[in-house]
C-alpha cells in the first residue's frame, strides 16, 4: 500500500510503497476513506515533540473495514469506523472507572517479538497514536475503532476522530460546562472550533471566541460564538472580562503555548476554571498568580475531550445529522495523500482550520 513516511524532522514526507500485515485475533483491518491533519501531528513532524522514525503520521480517520481478526466480534468487513487515539484495554483501573482516555496499558501494541503491523524492506514502521491514517490501509486494534451509520459522509466522520471529540468533550466531560455559563475559547482552528461549538450544546449563555486570524473569527459565529475578540488588538484577557464584567465562568485554550494558558486561568473570573487542551511543548513552564487560588479558580487539562468514544461519537454523529454540530463548515481544503506535507504547513501557519485527506474509494 502506500503511505506517507515521516523519516526526518521538517522535512518533507514521501509516499511510498509500503507492506502492512494481516490481522492478528483483536486487530482490525481497514481501507482508509479520509484523514485530518492535526496539529498534533505538526508536533511531530517539525520537531516539538520527540516521536520515533521512521513514522506514518496521521490519527484522525474514517473508513471500511476490510477485514478482522479471529477474535474480533465488534466490527465486520463492510462496516463503517472512525478511529481514535485513545485505544483502550478495558480492564485496566481508567477504564473501569471510565477514564478510558488515560488507558496506557501495552497489551493494545504488537510486542517487540511479533513482527510489525507497517514495514519496509524488512525495517519496521512505527505508528502514530498506534492509528498511522496517512497512509490507504491502516491495522489497528479492535478497541481503537467505532462503528458508525453507513449515511454518514466520512471525510466528516473523520474530524469526529480526534479534533471534534477532543474539542466538544473537554467542554461537556472535562470541565462539564452547565446550561446558562460563560465561555471564552483561545485558539479557532479545529478543536477550538469544536470546543465553541461544544459550548453551544452545552447551553453556554455567552460564547467568546479569540484569536488573532479575522477570518477564523468570522468562522466562530458559524460555529456558536456570540463573542469574538481578536487578540491582535490588545490584551484578550482584559477584552474578555469587559464583556463579561470580571471574567467566565469557563476557559479553554486550544493552541498549545505557555502564553495562551496564563491568558486562560487569568480570564475566569472567581471560582471558574480553566481548561488546557493545547500540546505546550516540553519544558515549558506555565506561570500563575498565587493570590489568584484564593478565589478557588482552577486549571487543569484534557486528553482527548476526556471521551468515552464509542459513546460519544455515534452521538456527534447523530449531532451532525440533525445540523447541531458544525463539520462541513470545519473543512478548509481536501486534498490527496501527496500533499500532506502542505497541509500541514498551512495548518501551522494558521491559514486553515482543517485540511482533509480523501483517499480514492
Amino acid at each position: 500500500m502506500k503511505a506517507a513516511v515521516f523519516r526526518a524532522i521538517n522535512t518533507p514526507m514521501a509516499i511510498e510503497e509500503i507492506q502492512i500485515d494481516k490481522p492478528g485475533p483483536r486487530e482490525v483491518l481497514i481501507r482508509t476513506a479520509a484523514a485530518g491533519v492535526c496539529h498534533s501531528d505538526m508536533h511531530f513532524f517539525n520537531g516539538t515533540y520527540p516521536g520515533a522514525t521512521p513514522c506514518v503520521l496521521g490519527h484522525e480517520s474514517a473508513g471500511v473495514v476490510e477485514e478482522v481478526g479471529s477474535a474480533v466480534r465488534y466490527v465486520k468487513p463492510g462496516d463503517h469506523v472512525i478511529t481514535c487515539l485513545s485505544v483502550f484495554c478495558g480492564h485496566c483501573e481508567y477504564c473501569l472507572t471510565g477514564h478510558m482516555s488515560l488507558c496506557q496499558e501495552p497489551e493494545v501494541r504488537r510486542g517487540s517479538a511479533e513482527a510489525p503491523r507497517l514495514s519496509k524492506e524488512g525495517t519496521a514502521l512505527s505508528q502514530f497514536a498506534n492509528l498511522g491514517s496517512f497512509a490507504e490501509q491502516m491495522l489497528v486494534h479492535e478497541h481503537s475503532v467505532v462503528k458508525i451509520r453507513t449515511d454518514m459522509p466520512l471525510d466528516r466522520a473523520a474530524l469526529i476522530g480526534c479534533g471534534v471529540t477532543t474539542g466538544v468533550g473537554a467542554v461537556i466531560h472535562t470541565a462539564d460546562v452547565e446550561p446558562g455559563a460563560t465561555v471564552a475559547v483561545i485558539g479557532c482552528g479545529g478543536v477550538g472550533l469544536s470546543c465553541i461549538n461544544g459550548a453551544a450544546l452545552a447551553g453556554a449563555s455567552r460564547v467568546i471566541a479569540v484569536d488573532k486570524v479575522p477570518s477564523k473569527l468570522q468562522l466562530a459565529g458559524n460555529f456558536g460564538a456570540t463573542d469574538v475578540v481578536n487578540a491582535a488588538d490588545g490584551d484578550p484577557v482584559a477584552q474578555v472580562r469587559e464583556i463579561t464584567g470580571g471574567g467566565v465562568h469557563y476557559s479553554f485554550e486550544a493552541i498549545g503555548l505557555k502564553a495562551t494558558a496564563e491568558q486562560a486561568f487569568r480570564m475566569v473570573r472567581p471560582g471558574g476554571t480553566a481548561t488546557i487542551i493545547g500540546m505546550i511543548p516540553p519544558g515549558e513552564m506555565v506561570s500563575l498568580h498565587g493570590p489568584d487560588f484564593l478565589s478557588e479558580k482552577k486549571i487543569q487539562g484534557s486528553m482527548m475531550g476526556s471521551n468515552r468514544f464509542r459513546v460519544d461519537m455515534p452521538r456527534f454523529v447523530e449531532f451532525y445529522l440533525q445540523g447541531r454540530l458544525h463539520l462541513d463548515e470545519m473543512i478548509s481544503n481536501r486534498v490527496g495523500l501527496a500533499d500532506v506535507t502542505d497541509a500541514l504547513q498551512a495548518l501551522d501557519k494558521g491559514e486553515v482550520a482543517r485540511s482533509v485527506i480523501v483517499f480514492d474509494a
